[in-house]
């Protein structure tokens, strides 16, 4: 896996702290810092999101992607699947996520709510890599819920 970052304002005077992101797949995306009213030139336009930001939900992405595929795999009815993640981080450098929640949103026909805490569970264990890098640092805790469509 590989990926190119570079500053976007490295083409003039320091403008900002934006960065584009090529990904190995041949995406882009970018990611900005806040602005800072004391010295504006070092921060950022908050023109996207900040990089922990992305890795908060890279790891949403990845512990979604592992409940759908699995239960899709055996054979339930699912229509929908949202997880809304709420992190702590350190209060000091390096500003490490020390606690992360998860709270899955699965819509779907008659899926059983022991198949979806089995899901969960085998992402978290064995499956989410984002999850389980990050679980090193941070208490990661989840929860869920089953909406008929």
């Amino acid at each position: 896996m590989e990926c190119t970052v570079s500053w976007t304002g490295a083409t003039g005077a320091r403008s900002g702290m934006g960065f584009m992101a090529e990904t190995g797949s041949g995406h882009a995306l970018m990611m900005d810092g806040p602005p800072d009213a004391a010295v504006p030139e070092m921060g950022g336009q908050n023109l996207a999101p900040r990089p922990m930001e992305l890795l908060l939900a890279g790891t949403g992405g990845c512990a979604a992607y592992d409940l759908v595929l699995s239960l899709k795999s055996n054979r339930y009815d699912v229509r929908g699947c949202t997880v809304k993640l709420s992190s702590e981080r350190a209060a000091t450098n390096p500003k490490v996520f020390t606690r992360i929640h998860m709270h899955f949103t699965v819509t779907g026909q008659a899926v059983p709510a022991a198949a979806v805490e089995r899901a969960i569970a085998l992402s978290r264990e064995k499956y989410c890599s984002a999850s389980i890098m990050l679980g090193k640092t941070a208490e990661i805790t989840t929860s869920f819920e089953i909406q008929e469509p």
